[in-house]
Parts: structure tokens; sequence; C-alpha cells
């Protein structure tokens, strides 16, 4: 709590000048818009990340590429009562510092040491717990890593009981503080360089260098060596069923691959923080639900790219607004929601549906319809769902509609008042 509570007072104190701030100008290319965002937005794991590293030796900040897990680490380094070093996996330099970790570590044994990349290094991670055993204090290291624990064969037994692994996403409208810039947020998505971007042909530009890095370099450096034109299709493709429910053969028929190769595929794009497989939820084995979870692309910037989207008026225009919509508020959801629930959908043969259900110990205790409508009509199917699951608290999120009631147990709302109101906690 010390490291969030010294963290939070420089922000307080390199805002204090500011008499307007640029978010309610007209006009986001304003140069004080980049300049002001970067100096406010606190991250939403900053606390989880800061406690984590008062009791933790290790502590693993996990997430897609450039979103922000070394400008997050440094800034907390600046406030923990240790020294801190930085050393990138990726430059030469750096790994020459450790042609004998061991060495290098027991030197530095006092300091906090960052690690970037980790993934690029597996063959750390047993040294890490010997160095960790041999003086087990917390925030020891903090390790960064653009793959899941399960991708990086082999952390999980080395680290476990000595590691705490938080993720870090993309921006979430919580966090850049004004609703109005939620339009931003969904068109551009959540990646610092996009969202901040003074132009959207930048935004453009820099979407396909990232899938590109990810595609040619990143996913085989993780052990997926598999041609990069099939992949970058398979990637289009899967663009094409977001917030539907995902049918292997159709994609093993197109690709002319097998379903168990469709699957590791779309596995270490979900591990890699590209995809997002939501799972139905069972409340009752005796009813025929859907069997097959539902794919989102994670980031609705990434989607749009992939289809397209460059302007709102692209965005508005589109048959994928539904389903981007509904794929953008999950995603902003999920980021937020505290890990003692799961998250899920709900659909059953007989017409029942919900978008997202949330669960505590497998109890459903809210669930969700997503609309993009600010007059939002339900059907049957919703209302069944909300018997079936018997939530006490059900939910329509919308893009900006008011706060009401529509029936006792049914509150209509826009995301942001979800997230900052309504959202368990």
């Amino acid at each position: 709590m010390e490291l969030t509570k010294g963290i939070l007072k420089k922000k307080e104190k390199q805002s204090k000048d500011k008499n307007k701030s640029p978010l309610y100008l007209n006009s986001f290319a304003n140069k004080r818009f980049k300049m002001y965002i970067c100096n406010m937005i606190i991250r939403n794991k900053l606390k989880d990340i800061s406690e984590a590293l008062e009791f933790f030796p290790i502590v693993g900040i996990i997430g897609p590429r450039q979103v922000g897990k070394t400008t997050i680490a440094q800034e907390i380094t600046k406030n923990i009562n240790k020294e801190s070093i930085y050393i990138d996996l990726e430059n030469p330099r750096d790994l020459a510092k450790l042609q004998d970790p061991i060495l290098y570590f027991e030197d530095n044994i006092d300091k906090c040491i960052i690690l970037d990349e980790i993934q690029n290094t597996p063959h750390l991670f047993p040294i890490l717990r010997s160095m960790v055993d041999m003086k087990r204090e917390p925030s020891r290291f903090i390790i960064l890593g653009s793959a899941s624990p399960e991708l990086i064969r082999g952390s999980s037994e080395s680290l476990a009981g000595r590691i705490a692994y938080i993720e870090l996403s993309p921006f979430n409208l919580t966090e850049v503080y004004k609703e109005r810039i939620q339009d931003r947020l969904w068109l551009r998505g959540g990646y610092p360089n996009a969202f901040l971007s003074p132009k959207a042909k930048f935004v453009e530009q820099w979407h396909y260098n990232y899938l590109k890095t990810y595609v040619e370099r990143d996913l085989p450096n993780l052990g997926l060596s598999v041609d990069k034109n099939t992949l970058i299709k398979l990637f289009q493709m899967l663009s094409h069923i977001h917030a539907d429910i995902i049918n292997y053969s159709n994609l093993s028929k197109s690709l002319s691959l097998s379903v168990n190769t469709i699957k590791k595929y779309i596995s270490f794009f979900e591990s890699a923080f590209l995809v997002r497989l939501l799972q139905p939820f069972h409340t009752n084995i005796k009813k025929r639900l859907t069997k097959s979870p539902k794919l989102y692309i994670r980031d609705s910037g990434i989607l749009h790219y992939l289809q397209n989207i460059n302007e709102k008026e692209d965005l508005y225009g589109n048959p994928l607004i539904g389903n981007s919509w509904e794929g953008f508020v999950i995603e902003q959801i999920i980021e937020i929601l505290p890990d003692k629930f799961q998250v899920y959908f709900y659909r059953t043969q007989n017409g029942a549906e919900c978008d997202l259900v949330i669960a505590k110990s497998q109890k459903p205790i809210v669930s969700i319809e997503i609309k993009y409508s600010s007059s939002p009509k339900l059907g049957k199917g919703t209302f069944y769902s909300f018997k079936d699951l018997q939530t006490e608290n059900n939910y329509v999120i919308t893009p900006n509609s008011d706060d009401y009631l529509i029936k006792e147990n049914v509150r209509v709302c826009s995301l942001y008042q979800f997230l900052t109101k309504y959202i368990p906690k």
C-alpha cells in the first residue's frame, strides 16, 4: 500500500497546476492531450502490483506487447526501498550481462532486478528459484512477459509459491476517466500507442506493424513455427466470427488444416493475449447447452484493423458493429473484475440466451445483456436466461443510455455506469 500511496501522491502533484483538462477539448489531435494523458493515467493494476511486491519475492507482470508493462514496472521501482536494475532480454548488450546469470544475480542480491520479455529466456526460471531460496525477501525480481505462464513452459512449476502473476491489459475506460472518450477507445483499442496517436493513419500503421511482429517473430519464438500467411489468414477469419460460437470444422475446411491443428493455433493466440475464448455456463446438466466457446478478438482496435474499419463512420455503417460493441464491453468488464469471479456466456437450444454471466464459486450472481442501442428492447430469450440463472442482478449495457430499471432486478445502464457503479467487488 505504501508503494501505491507514493505513486498516487506524485501523480496528484503533477496535476495541480492544470487548470483545464485537454480531455474537454474538441480535437484529440491537440498536442496537450498526449502529454496530459501520459502524466495522469494511473493503471488499475498499480495497487495489485504494489501490494504483491510487498510480499512476494517475484512479481510477474504479464500481458501483450506494448501495453505498458515496462512503464509501470519502472514507475513502481522508483518507490521501493531498494535500488533497481532493468534488463531487456531482447537487447544483446543486456543479454551479455547474463552470460553467467548466477554470478550476476548474486552480485546484485540486494537490488530489485527487472527482467523484460522473460518468455525469451525460460532457462532463467530455475535460476530465479534458487536465487529466491538463497535470500527470500519481497521484491527480489520483477519479470515482464508477453505470454501467459502456461505458454512459458516450466515457469509455473519452477516458481510455484514464490511468484504472483498479474495481467496488465490495454487501457480500460475507467483509467482514462472521461466517458466521452469511450468512442475513441472502442474504435482504436486500448494499446497506448494506438489510443494516443494524433492521427488515424498512424493508428492503422501501428496495428499493421504490431500484428506483423507477432506473427513473424513472437509466436515462432514461443514455439508456433507455422507459415506466416496461414496465421494471418486464420486471424483474419477469426475477426469475422468475433462474438460468435466458434466452429472449428468450418475453419478447418477453409484452411485445409485439421481441427486439432486449428485448436492448437487458436490456443497460442489465446496464450499470447490476442483472443479470448468465453466458455458456456452449465447450470443444469439435464439441459442441452451449447458446448463450444465464443471467440473474441481481445482488443477492439485490432479487430477493427482486421475489418478495415479506420473511422467512426466505417464502424457505424458496418454490420459487425453489434458484435464489436459486445466484445468491447466484455473485455472492459473482465479487465477490472476481481479474480474471485468467473465469466461465461449462456445459451440453450430452447432460446434462452445471455451475453455475459458473472459467477462466484460457480454460482451465477450477475447476468448481462449487451445492446448497441440507446433504447434497448429485450427478447423472450433474455428473460428466459435471467429466470434460468436465477441471478438477482441483471443488466442491459448500452453505449450511453440513462440509468433506470425496466423491470424488477433488470437495470439498463451505460458501460461507464456499470464499470463504476455496479461491477461486483
